[in-house]
């Protein structure tokens, strides 16, 4: 049997959409195939490849998680920091912009999503960041699974007009809230002391999920920064293991606000206690 790489490059705006059916008729066929398929390498979703080389430093690059997960009715919080190719002041007057799809904003001018300055604003989301401190962070609001798509971030100073083409972030937004993790140590013994942990996934801080379990209904919630920059909100709880904890389910629920109401997902786990 041959062996065939097909490398597939792709520049069009729409490559997130269809290179998932690319790589599935890929996979369909009776050859041993290596595909690269790079969805999230912001190069080939821009347009931009030429100026995406590994050897060529972008005239504005972003730091932010490549890929972001939202909840339909809520908001997100995009953690955000550029850079500049030159080591160029951003004192003074700063628009931010951002731009959905494709980052060639010039060819396709609908795409750009958001100006500061006013111009435009045809989303609903605010740069919360400080730019003279090259702080983009943006929260979006209301979001729906239509918001589901690619974005990059764009400067304009009196110095320094560039947009991060090589660097953006993905967002997903769906209609189902994230079951939250119960965290319990191994290897349970009675009469032991052990910390459980609910955790759950928090895309917008300003509005943490309520977090309730049958340990303990008013511990406290606590929201935590990641080193990426997201959240995740915490309870805890200090139990002293016996024989009657062997077999006890902890339930953890996440009960996420969203326009409307709220969505809630639920998880639970099993205990194992043994003897010292």
């Amino acid at each position: 049997m041959k062996s065939f790489k097909i490398q597939l490059v792709l520049k069009s705006s729409h490559c997130i959409k269809k290179g998932c059916l690319v790589c599935w008729l890929a996979s369909q066929t009776c050859f041993s195939l290596a595909i690269v398929c790079s969805l999230l390498t912001f190069q080939f979703v821009s347009g931009a490849a030429d100026n995406c080389e590994t050897n060529k430093k972008p005239e504005l690059f972003i730091t932010t998680p490549g890929q972001l997960e939202a909840l339909s009715g809520s908001c997100l919080q995009v953690p955000c920091n550029f850079s500049a190719k030159t080591s160029a002041s951003f004192t003074g007057k700063n628009f931010g912009v951002w731009i959905k799809s494709d980052s060639r904003f010039k060819e396709f001018p609908e795409n750009v999503i958001f100006n500061s300055s006013g111009s435009t604003k045809t989303y609903p989301l605010e740069i919360t960041g400080n730019l003279e401190r090259q702080n983009c962070t943006t929260v979006f609001q209301n979001l729906t699974s239509e918001h589901s798509d690619v974005y990059f971030f764009r400067i304009e100073h009196t110095q320094t007009k560039a947009t991060a083409s090589c660097s953006g972030f993905h967002l997903t937004v769906t209609n189902s809230p994230w079951s939250p993790s119960i965290n319990v140590p191994s290897d349970l013994k009675e009469h032991q002391s052990v910390t459980v942990t609910c955790s759950a996934f928090t895309p917008c801080p300003h509005s943490p999920p309520q977090l309730t379990w049958n340990l303990q209904q008013d511990s406290l919630r606590q929201t935590e920064k990641n080193t990426d920059g997201t959240f995740t909100t915490k309870i805890q709880e200090n139990i002293t293991l016996s024989d009657t904890h062997d077999g006890y389910n902890i339930s953890c629920s996440a009960r996420y606000p969203v326009i409307g109401g709220n969505k809630t997902a639920e998880t639970e786990v099993t205990l194992s206690v043994s003897c010292k």
